[in-house]
């Protein structure tokens, strides 16, 4: 039996994960790589080093299993930009993260000009760093990129498809280009008008191509064996909803990572800019009939999730382990009136609020650690409530249940207090490599190695089911009480 290779490039290291039919693991090998923080607020990768790390564990993966390879397909951390020269194919500046935070006051100028309407009908995006576009016009204007016919630009897909490849293919496709401030979602092209607000060259750009079809053959200089097949890409977090089947209109998934990002499939017409939500390309498939389908998502960027329990292990010291913080909390039955806002960076949807600025109210003598961790953990759940409330009310779709991956779902606390907050079951599946697992399935799906997303969704299997046990008047009373310390973080950051 053939697997399909996944290349899961993400924020802090890079995944190669090989899957069978049945879409369990076959294999994986993982690699970190380095982060730069050049100033406060600037999150810089060596785009070089993510290649690198890209072919060694491709490269060890494909040696030690047995089976042929199918296809390839990429994931990657989608507003992440490199900028690159066609001649040498060597990075022009460091790849600029979507973390990165060094373009707030351009924004501000650009929404201060009234720019963000055209931004939000055309791109279903906010003014807001997180974004590439404001990336790349600072790479164009302070970074030294220079343009001109020999420098290409791209998000990681771009670039790592480039050096798969050989330099023969620069190419994207829709769910990674809807994330960069510069694409036209509903007619699919890039926008002149927005390229022009932001001073990119359209020739810079990569063409844009389904989410799942050929791209391109692996080289012989990729360091990985020719010929391969490179059949299929999305963004992390549209390659997660795929990998978590959910294909029909008003199916949502949260992963729960560094940040949390809950998408909901919202079908194949792009709906108008939704307060508080961005609107995003889901992917681009076949439709069976010789023709392309795309579907489009709501999605909510929320910045901080693992980072908090990150923060509580390394900042303060209060757990030695990440795995340290469910069992912590679960100690005690509530927090003591305890709430904690992690807005280390900025709060994102459904408040998009890059001056906020991290809260902890309610302390008083008797707050202990355990009450801290607790309050860490709702935190994630009542983040995830406000923004499935805001996609409810703007697609008119009642969520029938929460499909649940990423690593703090492995906690049974968290997925509980999840379902109370939104009142419908939260599901977490048996694998939880949904990312990779997703950018297999377009890729799969391309070469006839599974058949249609009938296939998809009968791989899909339960591994845990949690059914709401509190009322909803309880969970509301909470609710309230972490809205008001929300309004605490908010514009702390904010300059006079």
């Amino acid at each position: 039996m053939a697997v399909v290779i996944a290349l899961d490039a993400g924020t802090t290291g890079v995944r190669a994960f090989a899957v069978d039919h049945s879409g369990h693991s076959v294999g994986y090998r993982y690699r970190e790589f380095t982060q730069h923080f050049p100033r406060p607020g600037w999150v810089e990768h060596d785009a070089d080093e993510i290649w690198s790390a890209i072919v060694g564990t491709t490269a060890e993966l494909i040696a030690a299993i047995s089976e042929p390879v199918a296809a390839i397909g990429i994931t990657d951390q989608r507003e992440t930009v490199v900028a690159w020269d066609r001649r040498t194919g060597r990075p022009l500046h460091r790849a600029i993260v979507w973390q990165d935070r060094r373009t707030a006051s351009r924004c501000d100028e650009l929404l201060d000009a009234g720019h963000l309407p055209l931004v939000r009908e055309t791109t279903g995006l906010v003014l807001d760093p997180y974004f590439t576009a404001s990336k790349l016009e600072w790479l164009f204007t302070d970074g030294g990129v220079a343009p001109g016919p020999h420098v290409a630009v791209g998000t990681i897909d771009s670039w790592l498809l480039w050096n798969l490849t050989g330099g023969e293919v620069h190419a994207t496709e829709p769910s990674n280009a809807s994330r960069t401030m510069l694409f036209d979602i509903r007619s699919l092209s890039w926008s002149d008008e927005l390229c022009d607000l932001f001073g990119v060259p359209a020739s810079c750009l990569p063409e844009v191509r389904p989410s799942s079809g050929r791209l391109g053959v692996t080289h012989e200089s990729s360091g990985l064996p020719p010929g391969l097949p490179i059949s299929g890409i999305a963004g992390d977090q549209q390659a997660a909803l795929f990998g978590q089947a959910c294909f029909a209109p008003g199916a949502t998934k949260n992963t729960y990572g560094t940040g949390s990002f809950v998408l909901m499939n919202v079908g194949p017409e792009c709906p108008p800019p939704a307060e508080g939500l961005l609107t995003t390309v889901a992917w681009s498939i076949p439709d069976g009939a010789g023709g392309t389908r795309t579907d489009y998502a709501f999605e909510g960027a929320i910045f901080s999730t693992g980072s908090a329990v990150q923060w509580l292990r390394d900042g303060l010291g209060v757990i030695q382990a990440a795995s340290e913080a469910g069992p912590l909390a679960a100690s005690v039955p509530d927090t003591d009136d305890v709430y904690f806002v992690p807005a280390f960076t900025g709060l994102g949807s459904p408040w998009w609020d890059p001056y906020a600025r991290g809260a902890l109210v309610g302390v008083t003598r008797g707050t202990t650690k355990a009450h801290l961790a607790r309050a860490v953990v709702e935190a994630m759940a009542f983040q995830t409530r406000d923004v499935v409330d805001a996609m409810v009310r703007h697609s008119g779709r009642a969520v029938a249940d929460l499909r649940a991956d990423g690593g703090a779902s492995a906690m049974d606390l968290l997925l509980q207090l999840q379902a109370d907050q939104l009142q419908v079951p939260v599901l977490r599946p048996q694998v939880q490599e949904t990312t990779a697992l997703g950018a297999a399935y377009l890729a799969g799906l391309a070469e006839g190695f599974w058949s249609s997303t009938d296939d998809i969704t009968a791989n899909w299997a339960l591994d845990a089911r949690f059914d709401p046990v509190a009322s909803r008047e309880s969970v509301d009373a909470g609710h309230r009480r972490w809205l008001q310390a929300v309004q605490h973080s908010r514009g702390w950051a904010a300059p006079d």
